[in-house]
């Protein structure tokens, strides 16, 4: 029986692959050292491992001519970077994509930089790990050592550009690795994104861009050669370890791994992720014009109470709510609030600060008014109150219940004189019980200026619950039906 398997073959616009972008850096600053870590190592070991397969490919091709040649190794290459997005490895190259969640202001700039450091030594580690197993295995000595030589004069070549000319082929490098990236989050397909891959990386290994993570693991690969390959293999190759005396650790750290890694940075983090972050994202940030919520409601009793429950709203409420993003499209943000049972949410800027209030009542207005086919570039901005009701973090809760169940101006109606403008006979109690108010059911608390928690009617009433003394067990009752 045929079965019809779901398709994925949408492709997205370049303003939401921006947004696209925005997830996956930020993803990297939510995973755990740990697991950074070890996608890392993964990462570096699979550029290793295409780099043999660049060896491989290129060795005794000089009949094909030099530019078929490379380009046969750059395609072979490019199996690395397909490795890495389809299996989730943490690339350094890519990873200084995270530059947009600090330029979104979603993470410091010392977090940005520590997520840097934990996958570039992850890199290098694992590079060295292969760099090992490829060793043990004499795989130099394939194709009677010439693979070996040809890893030798790859190695020396790396190492004979100058400080200026390193850093400049590692920006190109990786503006087309982080382009190749970008070009991955036009499309949730899996073979799409491994066929986008391929041209721009073939073209930064066969012109012989410098990538930082590939030459942890080559030019270590010829340091080891030129240190401890054995004399047969020398021989083989007519050549001996003094041709290849500048393979030392020294001159790798100086002349190609730091300016090349400089270079990385720049191309990926800047002229890719903050070069398209200021084309798409930092327009609509301004657009926006997003004020901030700063006033916040008078909750002064109107009677003289001194009842012993002095509770603090900050002493009850919610300091780690759901908050949602001005950008984040309107459906995330229905997702979220009806997951969680709630009928809103407080709305943050990319700073934190409260700007909004959208709740359940905002979507329904908008969907009738737009025929219950509303639009899909739709955001959480468009639909949000802007006139937010909040309340400070140091007022007292029974205080709170009275503003949130109690309408003054009902219950005392003067007019701008003070003076009284309708006598009613009915009593307070009664007519406080009578009367018809409009309040939210979750308000946003403010310490000073500064968005700190909410608080529901749920929490005062949890708070106040011990008034009506100790919890009552009922036993349960069955009510038998007759025939």
């Amino acid at each position: 029986m045929a079965t019809n398997q779901p398709t994925n073959n949408q492709l997205f616009t370049p303003s939401e692959m921006m947004a696209e972008a925005e997830k996956f850096a930020l993803s990297k600053a939510k995973k755990t050292s740990g697991m950074t870590l070890g996608l890392s190592v993964m990462a570096g070991a699979f550029i290793g491992l295409a780099f043999i397969f660049y060896i491989t490919v290129t060795t005794g091709s000089a009949v094909a001519g030099w530019g078929l040649s490379r380009l046969a190794g750059g395609l072979a290459f490019s199996m690395g970077l397909i490795f890495i997005v389809l299996c989730g490895g943490e690339l350094f190259t890519s990873s200084v994509l995270s530059s947009i969640s600090w330029a979104n202001k979603q993470i410091s700039f010392s977090k940005m930089l520590s997520i840097w450091a934990k996958v570039y030594v992850g890199n290098f580690l694992g590079a060295m790990l292969l760099l090992l197993l490829v060793t043990a295995a004499g795989l130099y000595q394939l194709n009677d050592g010439q693979w070996g030589l040809n890893a030798l004069n790859i190695a020396q070549h790396k190492l004979h550009h100058t400080t200026v000319q390193a850093f400049s082929l590692g920006i190109l490098c990786n503006l087309l690795v982080c382009l190749a990236i970008w070009l991955t989050f036009c499309s949730e397909n899996a073979m799409t994104k491994a066929m986008l891959i391929v041209l721009p990386v073939a073209m930064f290994v066969s012109t012989g861009f410098e990538h930082c993570v590939a030459n942890m693991f080559m030019v270590p690969l010829g340091i080891v050669l030129q240190s401890f390959a054995p004399e047969s293999f020398w021989v083989q190759i007519g050549a001996s370890p003094s041709n290849y005396a500048d393979l030392n650790v020294t001159n790798f750290l100086t002349a190609n791994l730091i300016p090349v890694t400089l270079g990385n940075i720049v191309g990926g983090a800047v002229l890719v992720g903050l070069a398209n972050w200021s084309i798409y994202r930092r327009p609509q940030l301004k657009a926006a014009n997003l004020s901030t919520i700063r006033r916040t409601a008078n909750v002064m009793s109107i009677k003289n109470n001194e009842h012993r429950n002095n509770l603090l709203v900050k002493q009850i409420m919610n300091t780690k709510p759901i908050v949602l993003e001005t950008e984040m499209p309107t459906s995330v943000a229905i997702d979220l609030i009806t997951d969680n049972k709630l009928s809103g949410a407080p709305v943050c800027d990319i700073k934190g600060r409260l700007v909004g209030y959208f709740s359940v009542h905002d979507v329904m207005v908008d969907l009738w008014c737009e025929n219950y086919s509303p639009k899909t570039t739709q955001k959480v901005v468009d639909l949000m109150t802007r006139d937010v009701i909040a309340i400070q973090s140091n007022e007292r809760v029974i205080d709170v219940t009275e503003f949130l169940c109690i309408d003054k101006e009902q219950l005392y109606p003067v007019n701008n004189a003070g003076i009284a403008t309708t006598l009613n006979p009915l009593p307070l109690e009664v007519r406080a019980k009578t009367m018809k108010v409009t309040k939210p059911q979750c308000i946003p608390v403010l310490d000073g200026e500064e968005f700190v928690g909410v608080i529901s009617r749920n929490d005062i009433m949890l708070a106040l619950r011990p008034i009506y003394g100790e919890r009552l067990t009922m036993m349960p009752t069955h009510r038998q039906e007759t025939a």
